[in-house]
């Protein structure tokens, strides 16, 4: 592989498929956004993965054979080594998907499959936030929670290279289902879909908010995004749903203090742009519960490089293989 060569990286999400062209220092010569047909079933999504593939070539006059190859951050647990994603919480109906099979099977260039959340941690651990240390844990919270961890440098994958599936810790035992099939996880708990969806319960017991009128009255319009600004304006229901996810996201960080002894917690994703109104309350429970020496160390900040992360690690992830 040629090193110096420019890499196209993918960035698959529920919601979103991000595309870029990336050269080996992580500047980003070229980014685009396409929408996830999600609800559609693997086929419609790789169809919508090649059209941005072939998009972005289109868009800044490169031929295939001239990348050093192509990167994939998907959101789901990876068989990274098989290139399989075995399942995905995010994506309906992605169970043992040969995604990188099925990318090269049409395009026949080199690729690599690494977690959405893994490649975000690589990517500020070599040029956000976590530039500078050597033990970080990354954190994703939109849609769904997911992690990566860097360890004395590396990124560490685990055995099967499925590790860092925070989102998935259980944290109330006999807690709600999440969509991953296990109970009380972290992600069902205090993701963005999780505020949504707590907002509409209480909405649907008559609970007063002005959530509602910035939804249009529609409940199914209501998301985290929605919330935070209810909350701004000083809802105290909207207070509460946030209250209520910084608590579990705290008790979620706190072990992650206890297990991993970080030097930084970097928490990324759409729901991040809450700020210190999730943060503050989130690392004030992780001070009362993680144990104190370790507590002491670690920092907990918002992500530098927002919603590039994912594609800028996968890049270098490629390019360092």
């Amino acid at each position: 592989m040629n090193k110096m060569k420019p890499v196209l990286a993918i960035d698959l999400g529920g919601t979103n498929i991000k595309s870029a062209v990336l050269l080996p220092d992580g500047r980003i010569i070229y980014f685009k956004n396409y929408p996830t047909p999600a609800d559609k079933g693997p086929r419609e999504v790789v169809k919508k993965i090649l059209f941005a593939i072939r998009d972005t070539l289109g868009k800044t006059d490169l031929e295939v054979f001239r990348l050093s190859g192509i990167a994939i951050a998907a959101a789901g647990i990876l068989d990274a080594k098989n290139g399989v994603v075995t399942s995905s919480p995010s994506l309906t109906g992605w169970h043992n998907v040969p995604l990188r099979d099925m990318i090269v099977g049409e395009l026949g260039v080199d690729i690599c499959l690494i977690n959405d959340a893994s490649a975000a941690a690589l990517g500020e651990y070599r040029f956000g936030a976590g530039r500078g240390t050597g033990n970080l844990v990354y954190l994703t919270v939109s849609t769904g929670i997911g992690g990566g961890i860097i360890i004395d440098g590396n990124l560490y994958n685990g055995t099967d290279g499925c590790a860092g599936e925070i989102g998935h810790m259980i944290i109330e035992a006999e807690g709600p289902q999440c969509n991953c099939g296990n109970f009380g996880c972290l992600e069902i708990l205090a993701s963005g879909t999780a505020m949504a969806n707590e907002a509409k319960r209480r909405i649907s017991r008559n609970e007063t908010s002005c959530i509602s009128e910035f939804a249009g009255g529609n409940s199914d319009n209501i998301t985290a995004e929605i919330v935070a600004l209810a909350a701004k304006q000083g809802d105290s229901l909207a207070c509460e749903v946030i209250n209520r996810a910084a608590y579990y996201l705290g008790v979620g960080l706190a072990n992650v203090v206890n297990i991993f002894n970080p030097e930084v917690i970097i928490i990324g994703g759409g729901v991040s742009k809450m700020g210190d109104m999730l943060l503050r309350p989130a690392r004030k429970v992780v001070k009362q519960r993680a144990f104190r020496l370790p507590v002491r160390t670690a920092r907990i900040v918002r992500s530098r490089l927002g919603d590039k992360a994912g594609i800028i690690g996968a890049a270098i992830y490629l390019v360092g293989r």
